[in-house]
């Protein structure tokens, strides 16, 4: 099987692997190891975690399992806190000191903020992360679930101070734009001014989702989810459908899945677009693998997101 592709990403040490792996769902170190050592062997360098999963247990797994691996140096972890309700600046220094002594790493190298606090000013998170930053406590950084207005806040008020911005978005972004949230205070990017945004600024984008919770698979596997989250109910629209349809027929003159399509649609993106991925096993790892693999012209990317009506 081939490995996973890897981009550069200014400011961050490693190249980055274009599928991330989702760590909130392994308890221990011992549960994890089988999964995490498999995304390793197949190239995978990037980790997603946050402060608020499992309460701690996850970040705690994910760092022992990169302890016993000896594999600090080898690794992209994306580290997020202050999600709501501690969605203030100094939450961040506070749950991130709690977040690496978990992790046993020394620094972030991109670091994220879970949540958006529209009541606090910009420059207030912009002043507390670039403290961090000098310190050497946190690399490139960026916002999960920011709406494009504050996160372009941030940027400018940055720019103006001569200090480091946010050069990274972490909003869902599929190939199904979302419908309904899928928690609280989510933001999707699949709408044309997002798009816009991130295709001429060249800004970073991890998607989280980014298959649409299972959208694009067949029917008799697309209904494992609680319905409150399923992805008929966050995802399910007239448009999406047309997407799924085109998703399929693309799929069938590729010989590949529709879901391999959706997850192309995402890593081949005019602008730096990384896909997070949550498999709970070796077998869903190896079930994601062939979207890295699948390239898709710019009118194929159009076309399959309604931008097009034809493919040229």
């Amino acid at each position: 099987m081939k490995q996973i592709p890897h981009t550069r990403i200014p400011g961050v040490a490693l190249a980055v692997s274009g599928f991330v792996l989702g760590c909130d769902n392994k308890d221990t170190a011992e549960e994890g190891a089988p999964v995490w050592d498999h995304w390793f062997d197949k190239g995978g360098t990037a980790f997603d975690t946050a402060h608020i999963y499992g309460g701690g247990k996850h970040e705690t797994a994910l760092g022992g399992w990169i302890s016993q691996r000896g594999v600090g140096k080898s690794v992209v972890v994306i580290c997020k806190g202050a999600h709501t309700p501690h969605c203030t600046p100094e939450a961040i220094g506070q749950q991130l000191t709690v977040s690496l002594e978990r992790l046993r790493l020394d620094h972030a190298p991109i670091y994220i903020m879970h949540r958006d606090n529209p009541e606090v000013p910009v420059s207030e998170f912009v002043d507390a992360i670039n403290a961090l930053q000098r310190k050497g406590f946190i690399g490139i950084y960026g916002g999960s679930n920011w709406s494009v207005p504050r996160l372009r806040a941030a940027q400018e008020y940055a720019l103006k101070r001569g200090t480091a911005g946010p050069s990274v978005l972490n909003n869902n972004l599929s190939l199904a734009t979302m419908v309904r949230p899928v928690w609280p205070g989510c933001v999707s990017a699949n709408n044309p001014a997002d798009l816009a945004f991130l295709r001429q600024s060249n800004t970073v984008h991890f998607s989280w989702s980014s298959q649409a919770r299972g959208y694009f698979l067949p029917d008799a596997l697309r209904h494992r989810l609680p319905e409150d989250t399923a992805p008929e109910t966050c995802f399910g629209s007239s448009d999406n459908h047309e997407r799924r349809k085109r998703a399929e027929i693309l799929a069938a003159e590729k010989g590949v899945q529709a879901h391999t399509i959706a997850a192309a649609w995402v890593l081949n993106q005019s602008f730096p677009s990384f896909a997070l991925i949550g498999p709970r096993n070796i077998a869903e790892i190896d079930s994601s693998m062939p979207g890295a693999h699948v390239a898709l012209s710019a009118s194929e990317v159009a076309w399959l997101n309604l931008e097009a009506s034809v493919r040229v």
